[in-house]
């Protein structure tokens, strides 16, 4: 009894210790993951934070009617910064630096195929997706199809896959989603289009 208001000090301590030890592992393992796609070292931590930061930022693309919502009030279709607009932008970057157009264009059409096929809305909450098929799927298909310059074709292949399949293609379903604010690479997604893309990286 004595004893324990000075050990329970010294366990907050070390389960902050803990907590800011896998923090700091897991960013060096995003960092590593962006530096082995092609990312340059000095933007990694710019990209790591705007993604973050952009997760809880979307941005209105149109309103769907009411009528067609199913709903009493209209539907705010947007895009969300962190899990859309950011892993969009870097595999553009990716997709015309490293020029295998063709290869990451196949590999995004395999990998949105299979998607979409395994994908389902779920009402009130959006899309399912099993969480390791696609980095796997794209990752073999970039080993495939850029054995040695695998890491930027499975992050493209892997992110856009992803977001077409899952999210762009299902897009004529919303309505059965059922909220106010459908988001693309939104809270449903965030997790499968941005850590696809890192993971199949990893991978590959």
């Amino acid at each position: 009894m004595i004893l324990f208001p000075l050990a329970l000090p010294a366990l907050l301590l070390l389960a902050l210790l803990l907590v800011v030890l896998v923090v700091l592992v897991e960013l060096r393992i995003l960092a590593y993951a962006y530096r082995k796609i092609g990312v340059h070292p000095r933007y990694v931590f710019a990209v790591m934070l705007l993604t973050l930061l952009g997760s809880q930022v979307n941005i209105p693309l149109y309103t769907v009617p009411a009528q067609t919502a199913g709903h009493g009030g209209g539907m705010v279709v947007a895009v969300n910064v962190g899990g859309a607009l950011i892993p969009t932008l870097i595999s553009c970057y990716l997709f015309f630096r490293t020029r295998m157009y063709g290869r990451m264009l196949l590999g995004i059409a395999v990998v949105a195929l299979v998607v979409h096929q395994l994908a389902q809305v779920v009402p009130g909450a959006g899309i399912a997706l099993p969480m390791l098929v696609p980095p796997l799927v794209a990752a073999g298909v970039a080993l495939l199809l850029a054995f040695w310059r695998a890491p930027p074709v499975a992050y493209v292949s892997g992110s856009m896959g992803t977001l077409i399949g899952a999210d762009i293609m299902n897009l004529g379903r919303v309505h059965e989603i059922g909220a106010t604010v459908v988001s693309i690479g939104g809270a449903g997604t965030f997790d499968g289009v941005f850590l696809t893309g890192i993971i199949a990286g990893l991978l590959a």
